[in-house]
């Protein structure tokens, strides 16, 4: 995700301020009045201890050389980080597991009628920028888990490359059978753009950065402004990593020295057609020779040419061949045990491995982590003992797909079942306000622990300035909702990022964290995400690094020192609420879209496109969607409010009596189930036709990638008008909510029985 800039001016934010109600009131959540003084002393001693010039050593040590996976400096990185986790008295130790990853071999994409073009498919040093030249130490520009092919076709624009921009080409009547696709980044995540092109017909595709979506037309480009330069290129995968993520041999088990592996040819996350990245400076001569009809407005970049969707008479040839090798990855894991509940787990983690350098992913967050947990080691050394156990994890073959933490998880999976409490996770970090999103049962928790961080340059907490920030932007109902003192919502969790397969395959509940939308950026993947870039066009003083381990921190102290684990339903319950009304709604509007389609083309009137002049293919009437029975999911949603509620009421008793309840060993009982909370909300069956996503509230949409989709099970099945499959979803996700809102039910009264 790349962030835009939001800024408040002094007045502004005086005038946004003024009618706010204050967020939080007393002890924090999960704590007697006892255990949170104790806690809020140990909270304001490690929050002075992170340091920016620390954060910003360790980024420019860590981001010296290019340290993609199986990389020499990759290994030398995860060694170093091992050594700073051991010198400051935390026990770690690394992990190895052997991933398929292949690298290329060759790459050649030219354009060979009606003239001829060499694309140059690299990425020149930039003057001034020390380490943009280190080509001999990088991985060159190319996708992933791509296929081997080489082929010649002609050529079709195909706008993002995602099923609307089909649906446009089929009433143009464009076919793509046999061409080679050129789309654009951005729309939704990389990989869905081969898949979607290969469905269609496509014999290959190229992904290309537009400068009207990162480039020139936001800014000026590297190196004198922050956007991607003529010759940037975004490198990424391309696996499909809505059928799952991880190891593309080894699906739901650890990539160990003894797993077994598919062959290759049977793993089915792997594209269909070669696939490569190109800078917008190689693809505007592509674009450029291109005829057929002028794409319509929504489709047009910022190149200097008119751009047309094709075939023809553009002609390219697509190359694409890789060394399919097994290379070792090495997470860095480091534990502080916990002193009372030691098999209760939280997990705080981010990603070592980038594409190159990677100053920015992934090492401003990874920078806040390593100063977590120095902090953490001081802390030790004055007498601090968490409850619970902490674990640092430094993942290793993330930006391949998730590797090290999706194996991690795989092999540790029974283990976490039972004992993971929550884990945090953050990735890129820059300037500018807090960004969360995750489980919302933690919705509570990241409210509070906002309002105790302070913002490094307005005076405002951190969660003062997002809440500003969300008034900004926000609906006049959302506007009276958050100056009305509500909890900030936070966003849900599709994929994209290491929490995948703790909060999606696993069920534990889980947030993503880091600063942002002050630091235009163009770079993302590319050579020039180095230290150079960052400390010139991100945060330049690092003390939004400084404030993610305090953030962070804080989050993870609070989870595992609470007595009573420090989550919260009512917030579950009103979000889940409104996802079923989401579904209502979307199932009348696919039912207005399709009546009025059908009304339009009865009379004669359809009309798909904005010139006459073109052809058009009339489609065929369509069946109007049937009324669904939401009765099961209603029901269950009422069910977790009302469990919810009365556990929210058992809290607040037991905190109205103080220590007595919340420092007592009786809290054992009620933690035991609350652990278990996240996981109700899984299947063991997962979602239809991809069994490794189990979480019934969350996951990516099979052709968003990285963007979520809420009780996707329900959302999908009516978006593809697969009725029959929806109904059966809505009383399998009605089960699932019954499940948790009894679960939810037994908590409270645990609590209940405790306060007496």
């Amino acid at each position: 995700m790349r962030p835009y800039t939001f800024w408040l001016s002094s007045s502004l934010a005086a005038a946004l301020l003024t009618p706010l109600v204050p967020v939080t009131a007393g002890d924090p959540l999960g704590f007697s009045p006892g255990g949170a003084r104790a806690e809020l002393q140990w909270e304001a001693k490690f929050k002075a201890i992170p340091s920016a010039d620390t954060i910003r050593e360790t980024i420019r040590r860590l981001s010296a050389y290019p340290h993609h996976l199986g990389s020499p400096h990759d290994k030398e990185n995860a060694e170093w980080i091992l050594a700073r986790f051991r010198e400051w008295g935390l026990d770690a130790h690394i992990e190895r597991f052997d991933v398929l990853f292949p690298t290329p071999k060759e790459r050649v994409v030219e354009l060979v009628a009606p003239s001829r073009f060499v694309a140059r498919l690299r990425e020149p040093a930039v003057k001034g920028d020390p380490t943009s030249g280190q080509l001999d130490l990088s991985l060159p520009p190319y996708n992933v888990y791509s296929a081997d092919g080489d082929v010649t076709a002609p050529l079709v624009y195909v706008n993002y490359g995602v099923p609307a921009d089909y649906e446009e080409l089929e009433r143009r009547g464009i076919s793509v059978k046999g061409a080679i696709v050129i789309a654009r980044y951005g729309g939704s995540w990389r990989g869905i753009k081969p898949k979607v092109a290969a469905e269609h017909g496509a014999v290959g595709c190229l992904i290309y950065s537009d400068p009207r979506d990162d480039g020139y037309w936001q800014g000026d480009v590297f190196p004198e402004g922050p956007y991607r330069p003529r010759d940037g290129v975004q490198r990424g995968s391309v696996a499909d990593m809505p059928t799952y993520p991880g190891d593309p041999l080894t699906p739901g088990v650890g990539a160990t020295e003894g797993a077994k592996r598919l062959p290759i040819a049977e793993a089915k996350t792997l594209t269909k057609i070669p696939v490569l990245p190109i800078s917008y400076g190689d693809a505007q001569p592509l674009l450029a020779a291109m005829g057929g009809p002028v794409a319509p407005p929504s489709w047009r970049g910022a190149l200097p040419i008119t751009y047309h969707m094709g075939p023809g008479p553009a002609r390219v040839h697509l190359r694409v061949r890789s060394d399919w090798a097994i290379k070792p990855l090495y997470n860095v894991i480091a534990t502080i045990s916990g002193s009372e509940s030691p098999d209760e787990w939280v997990i705080r983690g981010n990603h070592h491995d980038a594409w190159v350098n990677g100053a920015d992913d992934p090492l401003a967050g990874l920078g806040a982590l390593l100063e977590e947990a120095r902090a953490s080691g001081v802390l030790l050394k004055q007498g601090w003992r968490p409850r619970r156990t902490v674990i640092f994890a430094a993942w290793d073959g993330e930006e391949p797909g998730l590797l090290g933490s999706t194996e991690w998880v795989e092999a540790h999976a029974d283990e976490l079942r039972t004992k993971a409490v929550a884990y945090l996770n953050s990735d890129t970090n820059g300037r500018g306000y807090l960004r969360m999103a995750g489980s919302h049962i933690l919705e509570k928790l990241a409210n509070e622990v906002a309002e105790s961080v302070d913002d490094p340059e307005t005076g405002l907490t951190v969660g003062k300035r997002a809440r500003l920030a969300s008034i900004h932007r926000g609906s006049p109902s959302e506007r009276k909702e958050l100056r009305g003192g509500a909890d900030m919502h936070i966003g849900a969790l599709g994929s994209g990022s290491d929490y995948t397969p703790f909060l999606q395959h696993i069920g534990i509940p889980s947030i993503n964290l880091g600063f942002g939308g002050e630091d235009g950026g163009g770079v993302y993947h590319s050579a020039y995400d180095d230290f150079y870039w960052y400390t010139h066009f991100s945060d330049t003083s690092f003390v939004y690094g400084r404030a993610l381990a305090q953030t962070a921190g804080v989050m993870a102290m609070r989870l595992a020192s609470a007595e009573l684990l420090p989550y919260s339903y009512t917030n579950l319950a009103s979000t889940v609420q409104g996802y079923v009304g989401e579904l209502e709604k979307l199932l009348d509007h696919e039912r207005d879209e399709v009546m009025e389609l059908n009304r339009q083309i009865e009379e004669g009137t359809y009309a798909a496109i904005d010139d006459p002049r073109e052809p058009m293919v009339i489609p065929a009437k369509k069946d109007v969607p049937p009324h669904l029975a939401f009765a099961p999911l209603r029901n269950g949603a009422d069910a977790l409010t009302r469990s919810a509620g009365r556990y929210a009421d058992a809290l607040r008793a037991a905190r109205q009596r103080g220590d007595t309840v919340l420092a007592s060993s009786s809290l054992r009982a009620v933690n035991a189930l609350l652990v278990k909370s996240e996981r109700r909300l899984t299947d063991d069956d997962g979602l239809p036709g991809r069994p490794w996503y189990r979480h019934q509230l969350y996951a990516p949409g099979l052709y968003t990638g990285y963007g979520v989709k809420t009780m996707p099970s329900v959302r999908e099945a009516i978006e593809q008008h697969h009725f029959a499959e929806a109904d059966s979803a809505i009383v399998r996700l009605g089960g699932v909510l019954d499940a948790e809102a009894a679960l939810v039910d037994s908590a409270a009264a645990a609590l209940e029985a405790a306060s007496r």
